[in-house]
Protein backbone atom coordinates (compact mmCIF):
# COMPACT_ATOMS: atom_id res chain seq x y z
CA UNK A 1 0.00 0.00 0.00
CA UNK A 2 1.23 3.49 -0.85
CA UNK A 3 0.92 5.70 2.27
CA UNK A 4 1.81 9.35 2.87
CA UNK A 5 2.34 10.47 6.47
CA UNK A 6 2.34 14.15 7.41
CA UNK A 7 4.56 14.72 10.44
CA UNK A 8 7.81 13.05 11.53
CA UNK A 9 7.31 13.60 15.24
CA UNK A 10 7.10 10.80 17.79
CA UNK A 11 3.71 9.56 16.53
CA UNK A 12 4.44 9.99 12.82
CA UNK A 13 7.79 8.25 13.12
CA UNK A 14 6.29 5.38 15.13
CA UNK A 15 3.54 4.68 12.59
CA UNK A 16 6.03 5.08 9.70
CA UNK A 17 8.37 2.49 11.19
CA UNK A 18 5.47 0.14 11.88
CA UNK A 19 3.96 0.36 8.41
CA UNK A 20 7.25 0.24 6.52
CA UNK A 21 8.19 -2.94 8.42
CA UNK A 22 5.08 -4.50 6.87
CA UNK A 23 6.38 -3.77 3.36
CA UNK A 24 4.18 -0.74 2.73
CA UNK A 25 5.47 2.07 0.51
CA UNK A 26 5.69 4.93 3.03
CA UNK A 27 6.67 8.56 2.46
CA UNK A 28 6.88 11.06 5.33
CA UNK A 29 6.61 14.86 5.10
CA UNK A 30 7.99 17.27 7.69
CA UNK A 31 9.44 20.77 7.81
CA UNK A 32 12.32 19.61 10.04
CA UNK A 33 15.13 17.99 7.99
CA UNK A 34 16.78 16.57 11.13
CA UNK A 35 13.67 14.60 12.06
CA UNK A 36 13.43 13.24 8.55
CA UNK A 37 17.09 12.22 8.51
CA UNK A 38 16.75 10.36 11.82
CA UNK A 39 13.67 8.56 10.56
CA UNK A 40 15.18 7.52 7.22
CA UNK A 41 18.17 6.11 9.12
CA UNK A 42 15.81 3.97 11.22
CA UNK A 43 13.27 2.80 8.62
CA UNK A 44 12.90 2.18 4.91
CA UNK A 45 10.76 5.24 4.14
CA UNK A 46 10.83 8.11 1.70
CA UNK A 47 11.16 11.67 2.98
CA UNK A 48 10.01 15.05 1.67
CA UNK A 49 10.92 18.29 3.40
CA UNK A 50 8.22 20.95 3.43
CA UNK A 51 4.84 22.06 4.74
CA UNK A 52 2.49 19.09 4.90
CA UNK A 53 -0.57 21.01 3.73
CA UNK A 54 1.00 22.47 0.57
CA UNK A 55 -0.34 20.81 -2.62
CA UNK A 56 3.06 20.81 -4.32
CA UNK A 57 4.71 19.14 -1.32
CA UNK A 58 1.96 16.51 -1.16
CA UNK A 59 2.38 15.91 -4.89
CA UNK A 60 6.14 15.52 -4.43
CA UNK A 61 5.41 12.87 -1.77
CA UNK A 62 3.41 10.89 -4.34
CA UNK A 63 -0.05 11.48 -2.89
CA UNK A 64 -1.59 11.15 -6.37
CA UNK A 65 -0.90 7.40 -6.26
CA UNK A 66 -1.46 6.92 -2.51
CA UNK A 67 -4.32 4.97 -0.98
CA UNK A 68 -4.00 6.59 2.43
CA UNK A 69 -3.03 9.92 4.00
CA UNK A 70 -2.23 10.04 7.72
CA UNK A 71 -1.91 13.63 9.01
CA UNK A 72 -0.34 13.67 12.49
CA UNK A 73 1.59 16.95 12.65
CA UNK A 74 1.49 19.04 15.83
CA UNK A 75 -1.01 21.42 14.18
CA UNK A 76 -4.70 20.50 13.96
CA UNK A 77 -5.17 23.06 11.23
CA UNK A 78 -2.39 21.67 9.05
CA UNK A 79 -3.80 18.17 9.49
CA UNK A 80 -7.26 19.37 8.46
CA UNK A 81 -6.02 21.25 5.39
CA UNK A 82 -3.86 18.30 4.33
CA UNK A 83 -6.96 16.08 4.33
CA UNK A 84 -8.92 18.68 2.37
CA UNK A 85 -6.19 18.96 -0.26
CA UNK A 86 -5.87 15.17 -0.44
CA UNK A 87 -9.60 14.84 -1.12
CA UNK A 88 -10.11 17.78 -3.47
CA UNK A 89 -6.96 17.68 -5.56
CA UNK A 90 -5.63 14.12 -5.31
CA UNK A 91 -8.83 12.14 -4.59
CA UNK A 92 -7.03 10.10 -1.94
CA UNK A 93 -9.42 7.29 -0.89
CA UNK A 94 -8.80 7.37 2.89
CA UNK A 95 -7.76 10.29 5.10
CA UNK A 96 -6.91 10.14 8.82
CA UNK A 97 -6.18 13.22 10.94
CA UNK A 98 -4.98 13.70 14.48
CA UNK A 99 -7.09 16.40 16.16
CA UNK A 100 -6.09 17.58 19.63
CA UNK A 101 -8.05 20.76 20.33
CA UNK A 102 -11.19 20.15 22.37
CA UNK A 103 -12.91 22.95 20.43
CA UNK A 104 -12.65 20.90 17.23
CA UNK A 105 -13.80 17.74 19.04
CA UNK A 106 -16.95 19.28 20.50
CA UNK A 107 -19.98 17.22 19.37
CA UNK A 108 -21.69 20.49 18.47
CA UNK A 109 -19.35 20.86 15.47
CA UNK A 110 -19.53 17.23 14.41
CA UNK A 111 -21.17 18.16 11.11
CA UNK A 112 -17.92 19.86 10.17
CA UNK A 113 -16.37 16.52 9.21
CA UNK A 114 -18.04 15.27 6.05
CA UNK A 115 -17.20 14.89 2.37
CA UNK A 116 -19.00 18.14 1.66
CA UNK A 117 -17.14 20.11 4.38
CA UNK A 118 -13.92 18.74 5.87
CA UNK A 119 -13.42 15.29 4.30
CA UNK A 120 -11.71 13.46 7.17
CA UNK A 121 -12.62 9.79 7.30
CA UNK A 122 -11.24 9.08 10.77
CA UNK A 123 -10.28 11.44 13.58
CA UNK A 124 -7.67 10.36 16.10
CA UNK A 125 -7.75 12.17 19.48
CA UNK A 126 -4.67 11.25 21.55
CA UNK A 127 -5.93 12.94 24.70
CA UNK A 128 -9.22 11.02 24.67
CA UNK A 129 -7.50 7.74 23.86
CA UNK A 130 -4.90 8.21 26.59
CA UNK A 131 -7.51 9.26 29.17
CA UNK A 132 -9.50 6.12 28.39
CA UNK A 133 -6.35 3.98 28.73
CA UNK A 134 -5.57 5.48 32.14
CA UNK A 135 -9.18 4.87 33.19
CA UNK A 136 -8.79 1.18 32.35
CA UNK A 137 -5.60 1.10 34.43
CA UNK A 138 -7.53 2.44 37.41
CA UNK A 139 -10.06 -0.39 37.11
CA UNK A 140 -7.32 -3.07 37.29
CA UNK A 141 -4.43 -1.53 39.24
CA UNK A 142 -2.45 -4.80 39.21
CA UNK A 143 -2.14 -4.73 35.41
CA UNK A 144 0.30 -2.72 33.32
CA UNK A 145 -1.92 -2.86 30.21
CA UNK A 146 -5.69 -3.27 29.81
CA UNK A 147 -7.84 -3.25 26.68
CA UNK A 148 -11.56 -3.96 26.32
CA UNK A 149 -12.46 -5.87 23.15
CA UNK A 150 -15.43 -7.63 21.54
CA UNK A 151 -18.14 -5.27 22.79
CA UNK A 152 -16.38 -5.09 26.20
CA UNK A 153 -17.03 -8.78 26.80
CA UNK A 154 -13.37 -9.81 26.39
CA UNK A 155 -10.42 -8.25 28.19
CA UNK A 156 -6.82 -8.19 27.09
CA UNK A 157 -4.63 -7.83 30.18
CA UNK A 158 -0.89 -7.46 30.64
CA UNK A 159 0.58 -8.44 34.04
CA UNK A 160 4.05 -8.57 35.51
CA UNK A 161 5.03 -11.90 37.05
CA UNK A 162 6.57 -11.15 40.43
CA UNK A 163 8.54 -13.52 42.67
CA UNK A 164 5.33 -14.40 44.55
CA UNK A 165 3.37 -15.31 41.41
CA UNK A 166 1.76 -18.68 42.26
CA UNK A 167 2.02 -20.11 38.74
CA UNK A 168 5.73 -19.59 38.12
CA UNK A 169 7.47 -22.63 36.60
CA UNK A 170 4.08 -24.16 35.75
CA UNK A 171 3.53 -25.34 32.16
CA UNK A 172 0.75 -23.30 30.59
CA UNK A 173 -1.19 -26.42 29.60
CA UNK A 174 -1.63 -27.26 33.30
CA UNK A 175 -3.45 -24.02 34.08
CA UNK A 176 -6.79 -25.36 32.82
CA UNK A 177 -6.69 -28.10 35.46
CA UNK A 178 -5.43 -25.77 38.18
CA UNK A 179 -8.19 -23.25 37.54
CA UNK A 180 -11.22 -25.16 36.23
CA UNK A 181 -13.83 -23.01 34.54
CA UNK A 182 -11.50 -20.01 34.20
CA UNK A 183 -11.92 -18.56 30.71
CA UNK A 184 -8.35 -17.34 30.28
CA UNK A 185 -5.77 -17.92 27.54
CA UNK A 186 -2.15 -16.75 27.66
CA UNK A 187 -1.24 -15.36 24.23
CA UNK A 188 2.24 -13.90 24.75
CA UNK A 189 5.14 -13.86 27.18
CA UNK A 190 7.64 -11.00 26.94
CA UNK A 191 10.99 -11.91 28.45
CA UNK A 192 13.94 -9.52 28.18
CA UNK A 193 12.24 -7.82 25.21
CA UNK A 194 11.84 -11.15 23.39
CA UNK A 195 8.34 -12.35 22.52
CA UNK A 196 7.37 -15.95 23.27
CA UNK A 197 4.11 -17.08 21.66
CA UNK A 198 2.89 -20.27 23.39
CA UNK A 199 2.09 -23.13 21.01
CA UNK A 200 2.30 -26.55 22.68
CA UNK A 201 1.57 -25.54 26.28
CA UNK A 202 5.03 -26.37 27.60
CA UNK A 203 6.16 -22.76 28.14
CA UNK A 204 6.47 -21.62 31.75
CA UNK A 205 6.46 -18.17 33.32
CA UNK A 206 9.53 -16.79 35.06
CA UNK A 207 9.98 -13.86 37.46
CA UNK A 208 9.90 -10.47 35.69
CA UNK A 209 8.08 -11.89 32.66
CA UNK A 210 5.43 -9.60 31.23
CA UNK A 211 2.49 -11.78 30.29
CA UNK A 212 -0.48 -10.96 28.08
CA UNK A 213 -3.64 -12.99 28.48
CA UNK A 214 -7.18 -12.80 27.10
CA UNK A 215 -10.17 -13.59 29.29
CA UNK A 216 -13.91 -13.27 29.71
CA UNK A 217 -14.41 -9.88 31.37
CA UNK A 218 -16.46 -11.63 34.08
CA UNK A 219 -13.36 -13.67 34.96
CA UNK A 220 -10.90 -10.75 35.10
CA UNK A 221 -10.56 -10.67 38.90
CA UNK A 222 -10.04 -14.43 39.14
CA UNK A 223 -7.55 -14.37 36.27
CA UNK A 224 -5.58 -11.59 37.96
CA UNK A 225 -5.60 -13.56 41.23
CA UNK A 226 -4.09 -16.57 39.43
CA UNK A 227 -1.01 -14.40 38.85
CA UNK A 228 -0.99 -13.23 42.46
CA UNK A 229 -2.52 -9.83 41.71
CA UNK A 230 -5.39 -9.08 44.09
CA UNK A 231 -5.11 -5.30 44.17
CA UNK A 232 -8.46 -3.60 44.72
CA UNK A 233 -9.74 -0.76 42.56
CA UNK A 234 -8.63 2.54 44.04
CA UNK A 235 -11.01 5.27 45.13
CA UNK A 236 -8.26 7.68 46.20
CA UNK A 237 -6.47 9.12 43.17
CA UNK A 238 -3.89 11.86 42.76
CA UNK A 239 -3.30 13.23 39.24
CA UNK A 240 -0.11 15.08 38.46
CA UNK A 241 -0.73 17.43 35.54
CA UNK A 242 -3.87 19.40 34.82
CA UNK A 243 -3.60 19.48 31.03
CA UNK A 244 -6.16 18.03 28.66
CA UNK A 245 -5.45 14.44 29.70
CA UNK A 246 -5.50 15.11 33.43
CA UNK A 247 -8.67 17.16 33.17
CA UNK A 248 -10.44 14.57 31.01
CA UNK A 249 -9.42 11.84 33.45
CA UNK A 250 -10.80 13.79 36.41
CA UNK A 251 -14.04 14.51 34.57
CA UNK A 252 -14.42 10.82 33.73
CA UNK A 253 -13.83 9.89 37.37
CA UNK A 254 -16.45 12.39 38.50
CA UNK A 255 -19.01 10.90 36.14
CA UNK A 256 -18.22 7.22 36.78
CA UNK A 257 -17.70 7.14 40.54
CA UNK A 258 -19.64 8.77 43.35
CA UNK A 259 -17.15 7.94 46.09
CA UNK A 260 -13.84 8.62 44.32
CA UNK A 261 -11.55 11.17 45.98
CA UNK A 262 -9.63 12.88 43.19
CA UNK A 263 -6.89 15.50 43.54
CA UNK A 264 -5.02 17.27 40.73
CA UNK A 265 -1.65 18.96 41.08
CA UNK A 266 -1.04 21.66 38.46
CA UNK A 267 2.09 23.81 38.32
CA UNK A 268 0.64 26.67 36.24
CA UNK A 269 -1.42 28.95 38.48
CA UNK A 270 -3.79 30.21 35.77
CA UNK A 271 -4.38 26.69 34.50
CA UNK A 272 -5.04 25.44 38.05
CA UNK A 273 -7.65 28.16 38.54
CA UNK A 274 -9.31 27.35 35.21
CA UNK A 275 -9.65 23.60 35.79
CA UNK A 276 -10.86 24.22 39.35
CA UNK A 277 -13.80 26.06 37.79
CA UNK A 278 -14.46 23.21 35.33
CA UNK A 279 -14.41 20.36 37.85
CA UNK A 280 -17.15 19.83 40.41
CA UNK A 281 -15.81 17.25 42.88
CA UNK A 282 -12.06 17.33 42.25
CA UNK A 283 -9.63 19.16 44.52
CA UNK A 284 -7.11 21.22 42.54
CA UNK A 285 -3.75 22.09 44.11
CA UNK A 286 -1.40 24.66 42.62
CA UNK A 287 2.22 23.64 43.03
CA UNK A 288 5.24 21.65 41.88
CA UNK A 289 4.59 17.92 41.82
CA UNK A 290 8.27 17.26 42.54
CA UNK A 291 8.02 18.89 45.98
CA UNK A 292 7.31 16.48 48.82
CA UNK A 293 5.11 18.99 50.66
CA UNK A 294 2.86 19.43 47.62
CA UNK A 295 2.58 15.68 47.11
CA UNK A 296 1.68 15.24 50.78
CA UNK A 297 -0.90 18.03 50.62
CA UNK A 298 -2.54 16.22 47.68
CA UNK A 299 -2.54 12.97 49.65
CA UNK A 300 -0.04 11.11 47.47
CA UNK A 301 1.40 9.41 50.57
CA UNK A 302 -1.92 7.63 51.22
CA UNK A 303 -3.29 7.46 47.68
CA UNK A 304 -4.43 4.21 46.15
CA UNK A 305 -3.22 5.41 42.73
CA UNK A 306 -0.90 8.20 41.64
CA UNK A 307 -1.11 9.13 37.94
CA UNK A 308 1.50 11.42 36.35
CA UNK A 309 0.25 12.84 33.05
CA UNK A 310 2.06 16.15 32.59
CA UNK A 311 3.70 17.03 29.27
CA UNK A 312 7.18 16.32 30.65
CA UNK A 313 8.35 12.68 30.65
CA UNK A 314 11.09 13.23 33.23
CA UNK A 315 8.72 14.97 35.64
CA UNK A 316 6.20 12.16 35.24
CA UNK A 317 8.77 9.48 36.01
CA UNK A 318 10.32 11.30 38.96
CA UNK A 319 7.00 12.31 40.53
CA UNK A 320 5.70 8.74 40.22
CA UNK A 321 8.84 7.44 41.93
CA UNK A 322 8.51 10.04 44.70
CA UNK A 323 4.85 9.20 45.22
CA UNK A 324 5.68 5.48 45.37
CA UNK A 325 8.40 6.10 47.92
CA UNK A 326 6.03 8.23 50.02
CA UNK A 327 3.43 5.45 50.17
CA UNK A 328 1.22 5.49 47.04
CA UNK A 329 0.08 1.93 46.42
CA UNK A 330 0.03 2.05 42.60
CA UNK A 331 1.75 4.49 40.25
CA UNK A 332 1.20 5.22 36.56
CA UNK A 333 3.43 7.45 34.44
CA UNK A 334 2.76 8.88 31.00
CA UNK A 335 5.90 8.61 28.87
CA UNK A 336 6.14 9.75 25.27
CA UNK A 337 9.75 8.89 24.49
CA UNK A 338 9.95 5.20 23.49
CA UNK A 339 13.49 4.87 24.86
CA UNK A 340 12.24 5.46 28.40
CA UNK A 341 9.53 2.80 28.36
CA UNK A 342 11.71 -0.32 29.01
CA UNK A 343 13.33 1.41 32.00
CA UNK A 344 10.21 2.38 33.90
CA UNK A 345 9.21 -0.91 35.52
CA UNK A 346 12.83 -1.51 36.58
CA UNK A 347 12.76 1.82 38.39
CA UNK A 348 9.66 0.87 40.36
CA UNK A 349 6.79 2.56 38.49
CA UNK A 350 3.91 0.09 38.19
CA UNK A 351 2.53 1.00 34.76
CA UNK A 352 3.41 3.15 31.76
CA UNK A 353 1.05 4.95 29.41
CA UNK A 354 2.69 5.57 26.03
CA UNK A 355 0.60 7.97 23.89
CA UNK A 356 2.41 7.21 20.60
CA UNK A 357 1.71 3.50 21.04
CA UNK A 358 -1.96 4.20 21.78
CA UNK A 359 -2.26 6.51 18.77
CA UNK A 360 -0.59 3.94 16.52
CA UNK A 361 -3.15 1.36 17.67
CA UNK A 362 -5.99 3.76 16.80
CA UNK A 363 -4.58 4.33 13.32
CA UNK A 364 -3.94 0.64 12.66
CA UNK A 365 -7.55 -0.11 13.56
CA UNK A 366 -8.66 1.97 10.58
CA UNK A 367 -6.18 0.71 8.00
CA UNK A 368 -6.08 -3.02 8.63
CA UNK A 369 -7.69 -4.89 5.75
CA UNK A 370 -10.51 -7.44 5.90
CA UNK A 371 -12.92 -7.62 8.80
CA UNK A 372 -10.54 -6.20 11.40
CA UNK A 373 -12.66 -4.59 14.12
CA UNK A 374 -10.03 -3.51 16.65
CA UNK A 375 -6.26 -3.34 17.03
CA UNK A 376 -4.11 -2.93 20.13
CA UNK A 377 -0.34 -2.51 19.94
CA UNK A 378 1.24 -4.12 22.99
CA UNK A 379 4.01 -2.70 25.15
CA UNK A 380 7.02 -1.37 23.22
CA UNK A 381 5.38 -2.39 19.94
CA UNK A 382 6.31 -6.03 20.47
CA UNK A 383 3.16 -7.31 18.78
CA UNK A 384 -0.49 -6.59 18.09
CA UNK A 385 -3.73 -7.97 19.41
CA UNK A 386 -6.41 -8.05 16.71
CA UNK A 387 -10.15 -8.48 16.93
CA UNK A 388 -11.57 -9.75 13.65
CA UNK A 389 -14.64 -11.42 12.21
CA UNK A 390 -14.02 -14.94 10.90
CA UNK A 391 -15.23 -15.14 7.29
CA UNK A 392 -16.68 -18.35 5.81
CA UNK A 393 -13.60 -18.61 3.57
CA UNK A 394 -11.20 -18.69 6.53
CA UNK A 395 -9.13 -21.90 6.79
CA UNK A 396 -9.71 -21.79 10.57
CA UNK A 397 -13.48 -22.20 10.23
CA UNK A 398 -15.02 -25.61 10.82
CA UNK A 399 -12.20 -27.57 12.38
CA UNK A 400 -10.55 -27.83 15.85
CA UNK A 401 -7.76 -25.33 16.42
CA UNK A 402 -5.26 -28.13 17.07
CA UNK A 403 -5.74 -29.23 13.44
CA UNK A 404 -5.57 -25.72 12.00
CA UNK A 405 -2.44 -24.34 10.42
CA UNK A 406 -1.94 -21.35 12.66
CA UNK A 407 1.22 -19.46 11.61
CA UNK A 408 4.13 -19.26 14.03
CA UNK A 409 3.98 -16.05 16.00
CA UNK A 410 0.16 -16.07 16.08
CA UNK A 411 -1.98 -17.21 19.03
CA UNK A 412 -5.77 -17.41 19.21
CA UNK A 413 -7.00 -16.01 22.53
CA UNK A 414 -10.78 -16.05 22.66
CA UNK A 415 -13.97 -16.11 20.59
CA UNK A 416 -17.21 -14.19 21.02
CA UNK A 417 -20.24 -16.07 19.64
CA UNK A 418 -23.82 -14.98 20.34
CA UNK A 419 -22.60 -12.85 23.28
CA UNK A 420 -20.85 -15.87 24.81
CA UNK A 421 -17.09 -15.80 25.38
CA UNK A 422 -15.25 -19.02 24.47
CA UNK A 423 -11.63 -19.41 25.62
CA UNK A 424 -9.42 -20.82 22.86
CA UNK A 425 -8.43 -24.45 23.45
CA UNK A 426 -7.19 -27.22 21.17
CA UNK A 427 -10.70 -28.59 20.60
CA UNK A 428 -12.29 -25.18 20.01
CA UNK A 429 -13.96 -24.84 16.61
CA UNK A 430 -14.29 -21.38 15.04
CA UNK A 431 -17.51 -20.70 13.13
CA UNK A 432 -18.14 -18.14 10.40
CA UNK A 433 -19.20 -14.85 11.94
CA UNK A 434 -17.33 -15.40 15.21
CA UNK A 435 -15.40 -12.49 16.65
CA UNK A 436 -11.88 -13.77 17.20
CA UNK A 437 -9.28 -12.10 19.43
CA UNK A 438 -5.71 -13.12 18.61
CA UNK A 439 -2.13 -12.06 19.19
CA UNK A 440 0.37 -11.49 16.37
CA UNK A 441 4.09 -11.11 16.99
CA UNK A 442 5.96 -8.33 15.13
CA UNK A 443 5.67 -8.80 11.38
CA UNK A 444 2.91 -11.43 11.68
CA UNK A 445 -0.17 -9.19 11.61
CA UNK A 446 -0.76 -9.64 7.86
CA UNK A 447 -0.66 -13.43 8.25
CA UNK A 448 -3.08 -13.19 11.15
CA UNK A 449 -5.46 -11.16 9.00
CA UNK A 450 -5.27 -13.59 6.11
CA UNK A 451 -6.05 -16.75 8.09
CA UNK A 452 -9.35 -15.22 9.18
CA UNK A 453 -10.46 -14.28 5.68
CA UNK A 454 -8.69 -16.19 2.85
Amino acid sequence: MKIVICGAGIVGSAIARHLSAEQNDVTVIDIDPDKLQRLTEQADVGAVEGMSSYPDILAQAGLKDAELLIAVTESDEINMVACQVAHTIFETPTRIARIRSRAYLDPKVGQLYSRENLPIDYIISPEREVSAAVGRQLQLPGAFDVKDMAENKIKLIGVLCKENCPILATPIRHLTNLFPGLGMTIVAIIRENQVIVPRDGTDMMQPEDRVYFVCDEKHAARAMASFGHTEEQSHSIVISGGGNIGTLLAQNMEMSSDDAQVHIIERDRARARKIAEQLQKTSVIWGNTLEADILKEAGANTAGTFVAVSNDDEVNILSALLAKRMGALHTVALVNMPGFVPLISALGVDAVINPPQITVSSILEHIRRGRILDVHSVVEGLGEVLEAEALPTSPLVGQPLRKSRIPKGVAIGAILRDDVVIAARGDTVIEAGDRVVLFAAPGKASRAESILSD
